[in-house]
């Protein structure tokens, strides 16, 4: 099942890339306290996520921490290796580029994608939310291709 508005955030423990290596991390140390942008992208490096939703987050990241939010978090089912250099090339220090590499958030959260067809398995559907405190308080899935529903532009507007 779907996670929707007013559902709190599964507890989880995923990783990410530290100084010295993959460090791992909690959803409650993510989530607990704080006010939370999360994005998810099916895949880090891939065209969309790369030249459109990723870089909409870092171009407008102070304006959406401007609206009180703490945190804001790129997920991905890859690994932490990926995640860092993506986030490296992308330049998204101010981003948490959170692994989920074995998708056990993303199917705690109901928003696996069987991307098998394109030869990458199991992925993360494209979708933003907003958490407050742990508990989802604003949830956009993109329902076919392109990236509007779940864009930096549609969570400043939310916010």
């Amino acid at each position: 099942m779907t996670i929707q508005a007013g559902d709190k955030i599964p507890s989880c423990t995923l990783n990410v890339m530290g100084e010295k290596g993959p460090e791992e991390i909690t959803t409650e140390a993510i989530f607990a306290g704080k006010k939370v942008v999360m994005f998810a992208v099916p895949g880090a490096f891939t065209p969309g996520c790369s030249l459109t939703h990723l870089p909409g987050f870092v171009v407008n990241a102070d304006k959406i921490k401007a609206k009180g939010v703490d945190t804001i978090v790129c997920l991905s089912v890859n690994d932490a290796f990926v995640m860092g250099a993506w986030g490296e090339n992308q330049n998204a220090e101010a981003l948490v580029m959170l692994a989920d590499g074995n998708a056990e958030l993303t199917g705690a959260l109901g928003l696996e994608l069987d991307a098998s067809g394109f030869g990458m398995g199991t992925r993360s559907q494209r979708y933003s939310m907003i958490v407050d405190d742990g508990t989802v308080s604003a949830l956009n899935i993109e329902t076919g291709p392109g990236i509007e529903t779940s864009s930096a532009e549609t969570i400043l507007a939310a916010l």
